[in-house]
C-alpha cells in the first residue's frame, strides 16, 4: 500500500494566497477513447465519491482560506459524471485548473470563517471504472522515436523516480539486450522487477534504494519499473489509486498512434491490463504546483490561509450510490 494519499499539508498561517485560475483539460490525456490496438475496456463497476474539504474556525475567526484537492478525472478506461455539490454560503467559489496535463485540481476559495463556524465545499462524483485486457496480438509496437509534448515529460526523472542514474541505465540496457521486440523489452523489465524486488511495506525510498535493498511496495516496485522503462527511451508513468499505485508504459503501434498499457508491478501478475477498478485519482509523477517549490510525485491536499486554529478535515470517500 503506497502512503502517499495521507500526506496532508496545512500551512494556517503562510500570507500569500494561491492564484485562482482555471485551464481546460488537455485533449491528449483525458478522454481519450479506447481502440483496436489498444488495451481492451473489460469490467465495469459505478461508484460515487464524495470530495471537497470541511473547515471549523476553531479559536478565533480565520480568513484567506485557499483549499486544493485532486479531483478524478476522465480516461480512457473512467468517466466521470458530477451528481451533486454542498457549498456553504461563506465558500466565494469553487474552480478547477489541470497540472501537468494529467491532473485535475478544486480550488476552494473562502474568504472569512466566523468563529465557531464550520464551512464545507463537498462534490459528489459518480465514477465508472473499467478494468483493462491486454491486447491480443503485440508484435506490432514499436518504442515511439518522437513524442509530443504531452507525452515527453514521462522519459525525465521524477522524485524518487532515478531515471538517469547510470546504474538504472546500465541495468535497463542490461534487462532489454536480448529482446528485439518493443513489447518483449518493457515485459522484460516488468518480469525483472517482479523477480529481483521483494514486496515488503516501508518508508518511501524510491527506485534506486528498492534496486540497492530489492525490497519495497508498490510504489517502489513501480518506481523501479518506470525509471527502468524511462533509461530505456519507453515513456512511463504512475497511476494513482485509493490505497495503491501502478504504472502504465507508452508505445507505437505499426500505424504510429501511441498507446498507454498498465501494469501490476506489486500483487498479482498482470501485464498490458490489468483488473483494478478503483477510481483513479490522478495520472503522472512530477508535478509543479503554487503551493510548494517542491516536485510533487503526487498531487495532495493543501491549505493556507490566516488567524484562529482551524480542524480542517479533507473529504475523499465512498458513499453509498443514490
Amino acid at each position: 500500500m503506497h502512503r502517499t494519499h495521507s500526506f496532508l499539508t496545512l500551512r494556517m498561517f503562510a500570507v500569500a494566497i494561491l492564484a485562482v485560475t482555471a485551464a481546460a483539460p488537455s485533449r491528449a490525456q483525458f478522454g481519450q477513447t479506447i481502440d483496436s490496438k489498444g488495451a481492451k475496456l473489460d469490467k465495469e463497476m459505478v461508484q460515487q465519491y464524495e470530495i471537497g474539504v470541511e473547515v471549523t474556525a476553531e479559536g478565533g475567526p480565520c480568513s484567506g482560506i485557499v483549499a486544493t484537492t485532486p479531483m478524478p478525472i476522465d480516461w480512457p478506461e473512467q468517466r466521470v459524471r458530477v451528481m451533486k455539490d454542498d457549498v456553504s454560503p461563506f465558500v466565494r467559489g469553487v474552480t478547477y485548473r489541470t497540472v501537468g496535463g494529467t491532473v485535475k485540481q478544486m480550488i476552494i476559495n473562502i474568504p472569512q470563517i466566523p468563529a465557531g463556524e464550520t464551512v464545507r465545499a463537498v462534490v459528489t462524483l459518480e465514477i465508472s471504472r473499467h478494468s483493462l485486457l491486454p491486447p491480443e496480438a503485440t508484435s506490432g509496437y514499436v518504442i515511439p522515436k518522437k513524442l509530443d509534448k504531452d507525452t515527453r515529460p514521462f522519459l525525465g526523472p521524477s522524485p524518487k523516480i532515478e531515471s538517469r542514474h547510470p546504474k538504472i541505465k546500465s541495468l535497463a540496457k542490461e534487462i532489454t539486450a536480448e529482446k528485439k521486440g518493443a513489447w518483449e523489452k518493457v515485459e522484460a523489465i516488468y518480469d525483472w522487477v517482479r523477480d529481483n524486488v521483494k514486496y515488503e511495506n516501508g518508508p518511501l525510498k524510491g527506485a534506486m534504494a528498492a534496486l540497492k535493498d530489492k525490497t519495497g511496495d508498490c510504489e517502489e516496485l513501480t518506481s523501479l519499473f518506470i525509471a527502468l522503462c524511462r533509461a530505456s527511451d519507453i515513456p512511463a508513468r504512475t497511476v494513482w489509486v485509493p490505497g495503491h499505485c501502478y504504472p502504465e508504459f507508452y508505445l507505437e503501434d505499426d500505424a504510429g498512434k501511441g498507446h498507454w498499457f498498465p501494469c501490476q508491478a506489486a500483487g498479482s501478475r498482470a501485464f498490458g491490463g490489468i483488473p483494478e477498478q478503483k477510481p483513479i485519482l490522478q495520472k503522472g509523477d512530477n508535478f509543479s504546483v503554487p503551493e510548494t517549490r517542491e516536485k510533487q510525485r503526487y498531487l495532495a491536499e493543501n491549505l493556507t490561509g490566516k488567524g484562529g486554529q482551524p480542524k480542517v478535515k479533507f473529504i475523499r470517500k465512498q458513499v453509498a450510490k443514490d
